[in-house]
């Protein structure tokens, strides 16, 4: 008899890189999928053969559903409304009602308003903070039940490098962006327990109308496609099921918010 405890043995890997996860057959819910980087990750999903749901509180989610069922792919459009719980809550019923399941969540849906810290009012940030911070703690709270009982439940967050960085007239736009980089990481620490894998995307600026409508002497050369990242994120959901990535980062070749 030893004074050391004896460790059950490892078992050795099998042999040989494992396969990506298929998607087809699963099913996802895009917030804020009505328009730019919501609507180019509906489509890249669609062609994988998932079945995709479009939550918006815009009606661009129905001209998303119908690009994808055009193309034939399976879509549903949802009104969703990510700060109102209720709202949630009747989403995820729908689709799982529709479907029968729901895989993954995608926290998408953001908004925010350039202007200075002291120009900003009290209730902007707080428009800003229930869209893009709350709004995910909402949709993640609605959809925890079925994510795990998919048995491959996963959650995206669509962050920014804003979430790493900072620049002026953005204060409330970084302080969601950094709070849903530490949400997501901590909801991840966690999700692991229970079967759900969680992935942030810290996503470089993208030629989508949150940018181009805003800033319209943007010049469009130095952002990027928005199904670039939309690819990355179908990339992240191939994962086998032993593997999650908790962070990653899609920039422009020329992102100059960014090192």
């Amino acid at each position: 008899m030893t004074d050391t405890l004896e460790r059950p043995p490892v078992a050795a890997p099998a042999a040989g890189p494992a396969s990506s996860f298929p998607l087809a057959g699963r099913v996802a819910l895009i917030t804020g999928g009505g328009s730019g980087l919501g609507a180019a990750t509906a489509q890249v999903l669609a062609e994988a053969g998932m079945h995709v749901a479009i939550g918006d509180v815009a009606e661009g989610r129905v001209a998303t559903a119908a690009a994808i069922d055009q193309g034939g792919g399976s879509s549903l459009p949802v009104h969703l409304d990510v700060t109102d719980a209720a709202s949630a809550r009747d989403g995820i019923a729908a689709i799982v009602e529709r479907f029968g399941r729901l895989d993954v969540l995608i926290n998408n849906a953001g908004v925010d308003k350039t202007a200075g810290f002291e120009e900003l009012s009290l209730e902007d940030w707080d428009r800003i903070l229930a869209v893009n911070l709350r709004g995910p703690v909402v949709m993640t709270r609605a959809a925890l039940p079925a994510l795990r009982a998919s048995g491959t439940g996963h959650i995206v967050n669509i962050a920014s490098t804003a979430a790493k960085r900072a620049w002026e007239n953005a204060s409330a736009y970084h302080a969601t962006k950094w709070g849903l980089l530490g949400l997501s990481h901590a909801l991840h620490t966690e999700g692991r327990l229970v079967g759900v894998k969680v992935t942030a995307v810290v996503a470089g600026g993208m030629r989508t109308p949150f940018l181009l409508e805003r800033f319209p002497d943007l010049d469009p050369t130095l952002l990027q496609d928005p199904r670039n990242v939309a690819e990355t994120i179908r990339f992240v959901l191939e994962q086998p099921p032993e593997t999650v990535i908790p962070e990653v980062t899609v920039l422009p070749m020329r992102e100059t918010s960014w090192p």
